[in-house]
């Protein structure tokens, strides 16, 4: 199963319409959806080297687009749209005491949850709810996930050719560290709060 889907995951990246999924795939992630789009970005730098670059741009602002969305959710649809995205992911219930805190280090959290598994969208909506300054979330957004990303990119450009054969020799020990790294990011979540 996990050879069909990887099988099927590179097949979707040499396809035309590929950028199209993964700028979908990077926006949606930083506002609601939780499968980063590393998924995408792998497979798609992997099945085109020469691309790297441009698939790492395309991921970096369809990703600040859709924080912004989560921000914009977060400062004007909190009570009917965030707050129940949120308790969706376990943190709605002691959100108000993160809140309070929330604006002083705000540049330092978006940039750090933009960098690491934590679910990028609970921090893009928190900004929002706290009316942390914009131009501040944005600059922070943009450095965060143009560092994630285009390090993947880099990564890959680089030694793309050994990761590919690696992630290819071990698809079901690279399945379980996707897992992980997924849930760490919520468990994680869990703890800080």
């Amino acid at each position: 199963m996990i050879r069909a889907l990887y099988d099927w995951t590179m097949d979707l990246a040499s396809r035309k319409n590929a950028v199209w999924v993964l700028a979908a795939v990077a926006f949606v992630e930083s506002s609601v959806f939780p499968i980063p789009p590393d998924v995408l970005l792998i497979p798609m730098v992997l099945a085109s080297r020469n691309s790297a670059w441009r698939y790492a741009a395309i991921c970096t602002i369809a990703s600040v687009l859709g924080g912004m969305l989560g921000y914009a959710i977060g400062a004007g649809l909190y009570e009917g749209v965030g707050r129940p995205i949120l308790d969706i992911y376990g943190y709605g219930v002691k959100f108000s005491d993160f809140t309070a805190r929330y604006n002083e280090y705000g540049g330092w959290i978006v940039f750090m949850a933009g960098v690491t598994p934590f679910p990028y969208k609970v921090i893009t909506i928190a900004s929002g709810v706290t009316n942390l300054d914009l131009g501040t979330f944005t600059i922070a957004s943009v450095l965060a996930r143009g560092l994630r990303f285009f390090v993947v990119a880099a990564l890959l450009y680089y030694i793309g050719q050994p990761i590919r054969e690696f992630i290819e020799k071990r698809l079901g020990l690279m399945f379980a560290l996707l897992c992980v790294l997924l849930i760490g990011g919520f468990v994680l979540l869990k703890f800080i709060h």
